[in-house]
């Protein structure tokens, strides 16, 4: 598995002297100037979803709260700041400087319901983290990296589409050996999360050494950290190669900073723990036949969404594990009424949300190489014989189908046709005649044709200029592609190289018939 993380990484330049960047007060104004911006929009939003779990919800409403009003909202001199983060037992470097009190505002000021929040779900999750961790060897302060990557929201979502409470990628994700499908997403699962998590965490460090630089590669990725230092001159302190990190992972390290302070002295800022009404006392359950969760909730007696906040992992009502063992996560006290009652369980209202009779069995219609056809009520095959001047382009927009298409019909992998090629394309059946002589011009006699459709014109040089060009290929991105699925399809090809040739500024701004330059490796 670590041979999949260090392919991706570039040769890291030797261990350089430290020197703080604020120890020239004009440095502290510009990292200032420049972060007191920063302040991660995926943190608020990942609160805001927090606020709408069903526990957290229920603990709020039965909660009187006491105001605090401003005056009583402690501040302290930079002096003790640094003393106390001194004091924290920590193998983590737990500088402090302006940015880092910045951030310790931010929990302890501005974001001080949410972090009460927090508090209280900190008695559920940390014992999970640290146990996970201490398995694995990893500093048990690393379990602070959750506050920042996800305010310990398991159902977080970044724009960036990150997932989860450790706020896994997609490819990511499935390196670490989690499942993710239509019905499955285990990057929301918060035990096998973790434990993806801390495996992530132990590859970054053997490549480091740095736990700082760690939590900066988690974010960013080691291929950023990795520029970072080679900009830098070769300097491997976080706070030297800062102003060489990507804008959005600047105040990353900074943020965890002042979530470890915040959870270790929110006493002295008069924050206290939300009494959060999730179940802390709980029990799982494998499930070995497809179950809806609406059989539990109402054979048990549990809310729904009680339920699916337990049990994050399942994108839908359904745990499919009629092929694969799945769990189910419950109050302590119902676990044993689930082993009691399961046969009632599963069979409870069976027919409504498991009916065979919504299940297609019609076999879909395939051809000798495997590749599916439409069905054949609705279309009829014809056959095109490509001829000189001839192109996909061309094809498509006189038989007014879609390249995508003849590319899939008949197996061609990029745009290259050849003369003499017989194409399988498929129109309407009621206006085959329509194209019945489509097939006896010439290539030439057709180009005269359409030169009337503008499309054509633009469709005919756009497929023309796909298929000259020999250093790089064309790809048209399907319905449900990430960009890791498709750099699978090309060894030795990474996101961000595709990114950079496309200008692709975000992996998640791809969409479905989008058509991307790829550059194989020879």
């Amino acid at each position: 598995m670590r041979k999949i993380i260090f392919c991706l990484l570039l040769a890291i330049p030797a261990v350089s002297t430290y020197a703080s960047p604020f120890s020239n007060p004009k440095d502290t104004i510009r990292f200032l100037a420049e972060d007191t911006t920063i302040i991660d929009l995926n943190f608020d939003e990942n609160l805001d979803s927090l606020l709408n779990l069903y526990y957290v919800e229920q603990s709020l409403s039965n909660f009187a709260k006491d105001e605090i009003t401003d005056s009583l909202i402690p501040d302290f001199p930079d002096s003790v700041y640094r003393e106390r983060l001194q004091d924290i037992p920590s193998v983590v470097d737990l500088t402090y400087n302006p940015i880092v009190r910045r951030y310790i505002d931010v929990y302890t000021r501005n974001k001080r319901n949410q972090v009460e929040v927090m508090l209280g779900l900190c008695q559920y999750y940390f014992p999970i983290f640290d146990d996970v961790f201490d398995y694995y060897d990893i500093p048990n302060e690393m379990k602070y990296m959750s506050i920042i990557e996800s305010a310990l929201n398991p159902r977080a979502y970044s724009r960036t589409r990150a997932v989860g409470l450790w706020q896994f990628m997609y490819g990511t994700g499935r390196v670490y050996g989690l499942t993710i499908n239509s019905l499955v997403d285990e990057r929301r699962d918060p035990i096998k999360s973790t434990y993806a998590a801390a495996r992530f965490v132990k590859d970054l460090y053997a490549i480091y050494n740095d736990w700082t630089l760690v939590i900066a590669a988690y974010n960013c990725g080691p291929g950023n950290v990795n520029r970072a230092i080679r900009r830098s001159g070769g300097k491997r302190n976080y706070w030297e190669i800062y102003n060489y990190l990507p804008r959005e992972t600047r105040g990353h390290v900074p943020a965890f900073i002042a979530a470890t302070y915040a959870m270790n002295y929110y006493r002295e800022h008069n924050l206290k723990p939300s009494a959060v009404s999730f179940p802390i006392a709980s029990d799982t359950i494998m499930v070995t036949r497809n179950l809806h969760m609406a059989q539990v909730s109402e054979v048990l007696g549990i809310p729904m969404q009680l339920l699916q906040d337990m049990n994050p992992q399942y994108r839908t009502e359904i745990i499919p594990a009629k092929t694969h063992p799945q769990s189910l996560r419950l109050p302590l006290e119902q676990t044993t009424r689930f082993i009691e009652l399961a046969d009632q369980i599963y069979s409870y209202k069976d027919s409504i949300y498991f009916n065979p009779a919504k299940v297609n069995t019609t076999p879909v219609s395939v051809d000798s190489r495997g590749i599916e056809e439409p069905p054949p009520g609705n279309f009829a095959k014809v056959t095109y014989v490509v001829k000189s001047g001839d192109n996909l382009g061309y094809i498509s927009e006189r038989y007014h189908v879609r390249i995508s298409d003849i590319r899939y019909w008949n197996n061609i992998r990029h745009n290259t046709i050849r003369i003499g090629q017989r194409l399988s394309i498929y129109v309407p059946r009621n206006k085959v005649a329509n194209y019945a002589n489509l097939n006896q011009s010439s290539g030439a006699e057709k180009q005269r044709t359409g030169t009337d459709s503008s499309a054509a014109r633009d469709n005919e040089k756009k497929a023309q200029a796909l298929t000259v060009n020999t250093d790089y290929v064309i790809y048209e991105v399907k319905q449900g592609d990430t960009l890791w699925d498709i750099t699978r399809k090309y060894p030795g090809v990474t996101e961000t190289e595709i990114m950079e040739l496309n200008n692709i500024q975000s992996a998640s701004k791809i969409k479905a018939g989008q058509q991307i330059k790829i550059k194989p490796k020879s």
